[in-house]
Parts: structure tokens; C-alpha cells; sequence
């Protein structure tokens, strides 16, 4: 069955269907972009930060600046373009920082979520139209003719939106749940980074205590 076949035999419901899927097709393109370029980068960002912070604190701020274009980078520059702040409060940047980048990673997800929600939903009405409209020509002195081939023919064409319905759910379920999984695992990876400059700065802010007390 071909594409066109498929439209023309999907029903009313097939529309809403297809609509969906490009929906869904569009997010899970950009999302796939996204996290790939996330990847290609991270790795980078966080050693050429953490280098600085402990090599020569004096130059960390100018480096996680210049790599705020990547989400790694944007957080790690939050607490840093602060003016001396306490540990206390270097933290609170750094928590800040990660729940407005990990939100932003987030971007999409309602979208997938509602992809998977319809699209099932959208199929099933649109076999129920179909087997109504199919069912309805039924004469009870026909059951046993020839016409009823018309209706079995009818019943089947009547599932392919269910069948397309389940096919959109599916796919967008499946990158929904790959996406989550990178979703997770950067939380884990924001929370290790930043206690790790988190330490740095502590132990920079205990050196020069001295210093601060004298003047």
C-alpha cells in the first residue's frame, strides 16, 4: 500500500495523523541535532574549565566564557562571573545555573508526550468512524450475499488509521525514551562537574582567607 493509498483509505482521522507525525518528526530531528552536539563538544568544555580552575584561577572566568554557547559551558560560567562570592553562594549560582540549562535540555519533550498521547487515540477513532460508516450500509438480508465483500473490504481499510495511529506512538515513544536517558545522565554529569569546581573554589576561597581578614 502506498503512501497515497494509505491517505485515501486512513478516513477523516488519518489528517490529524499526519499532521502529528511531522510534528513528531520535526522535534525528534532537532532534538537528535541537539544532543549530538552536545556530546561532540562536552567533553572539551569541561576539561579546558576545570584546567583553568585549577591551573591559574585568574583566567577560568575569561575560559568558561568563552565556551557559553555550550550548555556545560553556560553553567559552569554562572557562578563564576559572580564578584568573590562565599562557597554558600557560588553554590546556590551553580544549582541555579544546572535547573535552567536542564530545563532547556527539556525542550520538545511536551510535545513527544502529546504525540504519544493522540496518535493512539486519534487511530482508534478513526476506526471506529470507519467500521460505523462500514456497518451502517449492513442489511440483514445481505449477511449472507455478495455485497458483504464491499463491508469486509470496508472493516479492513477502516483499521490503517489505528495501524498509523500506533506506528507515530511507537517511534516517538521510543526516541522519547532515548532522549530521557540522555536527559538523566546529564543531570548526574552537571552534578559531578559542579561539585568538582564547587571543590576547586572552596579550596582557592580557604588559601586566601588570610588575605581577606587582613584587609
Amino acid at each position: 500500500m502506498t503512501f497515497a493509498e494509505i491517505l485515501e483509505k486512513g478516513g477523516i482521522a488519518i489528517w490529524p495523523l499526519l499532521f502529528l507525525s511531522i510534528l513528531a518528526l520535526g522535534t525528534i530531528i532537532e532534538r537528535v541535532w541537539f544532543w549530538l552536539a552536545v556530546s561532540w563538544k562536552e567533553r572539551k568544555v569541561i576539561n579546558t574549565v576545570l584546567t583553568a580552575a585549577v591551573q591559574n584561577w585568574e583566567v577560568v572566568k575569561q575560559t568558561a566564557h568563552s565556551q557559553r554557547r555550550h550548555p556545560m559551558g553556560n553553567f559552569l560560567y554562572a557562578p563564576l562571573r559572580l564578584p568573590d562570592p562565599e562557597p554558600e553562594v557560588f553554590h546556590l549560582a551553580l544549582e541555579a545555573a544546572a535547573e535552567d540549562e536542564l530545563a532547556l535540555m527539556r525542550r520538545g519533550d511536551k510535545v513527544l508526550e502529546a504525540v504519544i498521547a493522540l496518535s493512539p487515540l486519534l487511530g482508534l477513532l478513526g476506526t471506529v468512524l470507519g467500521l460505523i460508516n462500514s456497518l451502517g450500509s449492513i442489511q440483514i438480508s445481505d449477511l449472507t450475499t455478495a455485497p458483504t465483500t464491499g463491508v469486509t473490504q470496508g472493516i479492513g481499510e477502516s483499521l490503517i488509521s489505528t495501524a498509523a495511529g500506533l506506528v507515530v506512538a511507537i517511534v516517538s515513544l521510543a526516541f522519547y525514551r532515548v532522549f530521557q536517558a540522555l536527559w538523566f545522565n546529564q543531570v548526574r554529569l552537571f552534578r559531578r562537574i559542579g561539585n568538582e569546581l564547587e571543590l576547586i573554589y572552596r579550596q582557592r576561597w580557604l588559601e586566601t582567607e588570610p588575605d581577606r581578614e587582613e584587609e
